[in-house]
Formats: structure tokens, C-alpha cells, sequence
């Protein structure tokens, strides 16, 4: 697509009178946009230049004077608000001095929905900078176009939706229609009340069985509400069924407009296979480029160009699934897989909705996120930490997921080293199995450093310490508890009152315990080296990989 797909007037020209108005300022004047960015009033406004500013929230008067006067510095596009708003003087003046064009969000449109929308419509090859492909003159992928050439060809309104009745587009001229229509369009979904309507009356099932558009006429709910007739085709490829296409009408079509219809049902299916393909493609080649940046080596600055990583601070955040949480989530490895690359594309989702340029790809078992960030410096560490908690609280235990963020990367050479430490924590929120969700790398090291001596203890053969695996052996011979006696007294910094809660035992047999590990294991815990040796054999007892097992009596 050329740069004209991403200008504003082209957003107005789709979602206008439906989902935004253009409530005051030139949207003729902005081109290329840079993404959508959802503005928190708790947070210190950082934007690419050229967005789209969703000011959820944002209703009084005053507040929407403040707002535009801070975007127009930070070079911000538009700026959208919850309608009915009243375009004062003194709002109007803002809109001209800042050049941010102000719009307004139709009533009970949802903001999730808006966002997903913008990102549809913005929409191109951010990576790979390829020629756009054309199908039927229309650009490859673009179903909006293509839905308000369709409803000018048969003059009637359209939506083009998927198998589950999610709207994937829409023409204007919505309003000519009734309110379930304009239910649909804002909600992005039929509504499930007309969904059981419909399957009541068999309609899906009239259009899995004709190959040819199918006239249903308009009908009453219960509560009075009427819907206008329907003209409804579905959408095939080969037995394939994808989607469908329903048109608003007063009346049938003629057989002219009834062909051109189901014609056009025919282009939709190829731009929609074109566009699964493509996304599958672009999926693809965004792997291969985050995989590139993070490895490192002489094709990582271009890169990290491409993916818009240059000139900025990156934070990688690696995303695991936790199976520990629920053994038998785990499944096949195909079923795991696909929970992974659905919870990464939902992370994708996440992060570009708060930063544009963010890149989510699934490496392996983990996926793996690059986030350029603006802002203060002193607080980007932060906002990392903020958009993968805040992920994680939206998904809430729907997701097993954990995240491990690495160190900051101030250039593309220092990627590889990001990567790591994203790697490292990731690791540590796996061992602890739900201790924490969310971890950097700096509050990781220490556990991370334990995890790698456990790997080099393994390798040497799992060798236990004199002392510990004599309090093993006589632990395993006589069903004591001498090590979870020196553990708890360790952890207690040899404080018994402390240590006999941790034990939950009366504090004269815990002493008396305290002798016979003194004596069976020959340790002096009035040394400190051998009181720190202790406590870092028991810790390596607790994470090395594989089982620690005393030795055998003779």
C-alpha cells in the first residue's frame, strides 16, 4: 500500500458517521501515521510521532484542552475523545495551534474495538517494505475498500464477516440500515441475541447450502425490535467456507445487482486468502527479522532498522508458557505450540496498542518481544515492566504465562546481551512454578546465578558435600529430619524462636535436632564459611536440574 493507507482522511473515510466524527481540525494534513497509542493520564506521555491518540477517559473540557496542547509538541495526528463533545473557542484554538485534528467516538462504541480497528486499517508491510499486491484493483488484504466498492456496485450497505459472525469490515452508509446493524458495526460482532434469531430461522443453513446470494426478509424480536430484509451470500473457497457477506435492503435485489453480488463474494474470498497468507508470511518474516536483531552478528543492524529498533532504547521481553501451573495444559507439542503463538499474538496485540513498533515472534517455546521506548530514560525500565504486567493482569489466569524481561538495550549490539538476561529470568520464573509472573534480569541475578552453579554441579556428577550428604544418608536410614532442621535453622540466622515456626516443632526437640546435626554431619555452625557452605549446598539441593540423591549405606 502507498503512505496514502495510512492517512487519516482514509481512517475517517471507513469508520466516519459509524464510529468517528470529525469533530473540529484538517485531517487532510496528516499522512503516514504512526500507529495508536492509548493515553494514561498516570503516565508521562511518550508517542511516536504521527499517532492516533485514544483519550479514554478524557471527558471534561479542560482536560481536552490540556491534552491537545501537550500532543501538538510530541507531533501527535489526531487526538479521539468520547462523544457528545461541545467544541468551545478555546478547544477550537487548541485543535489550530496544535495541529491535532480532534474526533469523537460514537456512543457505546467500545475503545478495544476502535484500537483493533485502527491497527486493521493501518495495516502494511511495517517490515518488509514490499510493493502492495493488487486484487481486482483493490489493494490486496484491504476489505474496507473493497466493502464500500461492493455496497456502491449493488447500493446498499455491507458487512463482511467470519464464520463466528465477527465483522472483518464494513462500508459506510451504515445508518441507511436499522439498529442491529449499528449494534454489529460497533460492537464488531453480531449480536448474540440475533445470532440465536437467525439460527432459529435457519439462515446459516441457507447459506451453506446455495452457492448464490439468498433474500431474507425482515423480521421482529420479541421486544419490538425489527430488523430490515438481508441480502446474504456466503463467502467460499473451494468447500471452504470463510465467511459471508450480508448487504441491507429494502427490497431484493434485481438480477443484475443479485450477479454482481455474488461475484463479488468471489473477490472477497481471494482478498481474504491473501490476506490469511499474508499474514502467515508477515508473521514468518518477523520472526526471521527478531531472530536476526537478537542473535546478533553482521546482519543485525539492517535488522534492526527494519524493524524501527535503531536510534531508541529496546527492551526484550521473552514470554513463556508455565505447564507447571497445570500439568495437563501441556498436551502435545502441537497443542502447546499453538497456545503459544495465540498467547504471543495476543501479546503483540497488547504491546502495540501502548507502543508502535513493538515486534512479538515465537522462537522456540517462548516468544520473544522487542519494544522500542520513549520517554524518560530514568523511567523506561519501568514502562517495560508496566506493559508486561499489565498483560498478564488483563489475562489474568486465562494465560499461564510468564514473563522475563532483559537489560535494556541502548543500540543493536547490545541485543544479543538483552536477549540473555530475558532468557536468564524467564528461567527463574519457570523454577520458582508461580511465585512471581514478572521478573528483569537485574532482580533475577542472583537466582539465575544459583540455576547455572546447580547446572555445573549436575555435570560434575551431582556431588554433595561431606557434611550435607552424611545428614542425607542418616535422614534416609532413619526418617529424620536433620536437613529441613539445619535448613529452617539457617534460614532463621540461627534464631530458634523463628526457626521452631518454620520446623513446627517445640523448641526443646528442635534443639535437641540442632545436636545431632552438629554431630552426624561434623559441621561447626559457629563458621561462618561453613555455615555460607551449608546454606548454598541446601539452596543447590532445592534448583539443581536433577535429583540429588544421598549415597547408600554400606
Amino acid at each position: 500500500m502507498t503512505t496514502t493507507n495510512r492517512s487519516l482522511a482514509r481512517i475517517l473515510n471507513h469508520l466516519g458517521t459509524t464510529l468517528l466524527e470529525q469533530l473540529e481540525g484538517s485531517v487532510r494534513d496528516h499522512q503516514s501515521l504512526g500507529g495508536v497509542v492509548i493515553y494514561d493520564s498516570a503516565d508521562d506521555l511518550a508517542i511516536a510521532e504521527r499517532s492516533i491518540v485514544l483519550g479514554v477517559g478524557i471527558h471534561d473540557h479542560d482536560g481536552i484542552v490540556r491534552l491537545l496542547r501537550g500532543l501538538g509538541p510530541r507531533n501527535a495526528a489526531a487526538l479521539v475523545v468520547r462523544a457528545p463533545i461541545i467544541v468551545s473557542e478555546t478547544m477550537r484554538r487548541a485543535v489550530q495551534r496544535s495541529g491535532v485534528a480532534l474526533l469523537g467516538l460514537a456512543e457505546g462504541a467500545s475503545w478495544t474495538q476502535l484500537a483493533a480497528m485502527l491497527r486493521t486499517l493501518l495495516a502494511e508491510d511495517d517490515v518488509g517494505g514490499a510493493a502492495a499486491e493488487f486484487i481486482g484493483g483493490m489493494p490486496s488484504g484491504d476489505l474496507f475498500s473493497l466493502a464500500n466498492a461492493i455496497a456502491a456496485l449493488i447500493d446498499a450497505p455491507i458487512t463482511i464477516e467470519d464464520k463466528g459472525s465477527n465483522v472483518l469490515a464494513f462500508s459506510g452508509r451504515q445508518e441507511e440500515a436499522d439498529p442491529s446493524r449499528i449494534e454489529t458495526i460497533l460492537g464488531r460482532r453480531v449480536p448474540e441475541r440475533y445470532i440465536r434469531a437467525q439460527e432459529t430461522r435457519g439462515e446459516f443453513q441457507q447459506l451453506q447450502r446455495s452457492d448464490a446470494p439468498v433474500y431474507l426478509p425482515g423480521w421482529a424480536l420479541d421486544d419490538d425490535e425489527h430488523s430490515v430484509a438481508r441480502v446474504a451470500v456466503a463467502i467460499r473457497a473451494g468447500e471452504e467456507i470463510l465467511g459471508s457477506m450480508w448487504a441491507a435492503v429494502q427490497q431484493p435485489l434485481n438480477d443484475e445487482r443479485t450477479q454482481a453480488f455474488a461475484d463479488s463474494a468471489k473477490l472477497v474470498a481471494l482478498h481474504m486468502l491473501r490476506f490469511r497468507a499474508g499474514s502467515d508470511v508477515e508473521r514468518r518474516l518477523r520472526a526471521d527479522l527478531v531472530s536476526t536483531a537478537l542473535e546478533g552478528g553482521p546482519s543485525a543492524l539492517e535488522a534492526s532498522g527494519r524493524l524501527g529498533l535503531v536510534g531508541r532504547p529496546v527492551a526484550v521481553l521473552a514470554l513463556g508458557l508455565d505447564w507447571t501451573e497445570d500439568v495437563g495444559a501441556a498436551g502435545t507439542a502441537p497443542t502447546q505450540a499453538a497456545s503459544l503463538q495465540r498467547a504471543a499474538d495476543a501479546f503483540a496485540l497488547h504491546l502495540s496498542a501502548l507502543q508502535p513498533g513493538s515486534a512479538v515472534a515465537v522462537l522456540g517455546d517462548r516468544a520473544y518481544a522487542t519494544v522500542p521506548l520513549l520517554g524518560h530514560p530514568a523511567d523506561q525500565a519501568k514502562q517495560a515492566h508496566r506493559m508486561a504486567q499489565g498483560f498478564l493482569d488483563r489475562t489474568g489466569q486465562n494465560l499461564s504465562a510468564v514473563i522475563g524481561i532483559g537489560p535494556l538495550a541502548m543500540d543493536a549490539g547490545s541485543l544479543p546481551r538483552a536477549r540473555h538476561g530475558a532468557d536468564q529470568a524467564l528461567r527463574v520464573l519457570r523454577y520458582e512454578a508461580g511465585k512471581r509472573r514478572v521478573v528483569t534480569a537485574e532482580d533475577a541475578y542472583i537466582d539465575s546465578l544459583l540455576l547455572d552453579l546447580s547446572d555445573l554441579v549436575a555435570a560434575r556428577g551431582n556431588a554433595i558435600s561431606p557434611p550435607i550428604a552424611q545428614l542425607l544418608a542418616y535422614d534416609h536410614k532413619h526418617q529424620a529430619q536433620l536437613v529441613q532442621t539445619l535448613r529452617c535453622w539457617l534460614n532463621a540466622f540461627g534464631d530458634v524462636s523463628i526457626a521452631v515456626k518454620e520446623a513446627f516443632v517445640h523448641p526443646s526437640t528442635f534443639r535437641y535436632r540442632m545436636r545431632r546435626v552438629a554431630a552426624v554431619s561434623g559441621l561447626d555452625l559457629t563458621d561462618s564459611h561453613q555455615r555460607f557452605a551449608a546454606m548454598l549446598q541446601l539452596r543447590l539441593l532445592e534448583s539443581v536440574a536433577a535429583p540429588l540423591h544421598a549415597p547408600k549405606n554400606r
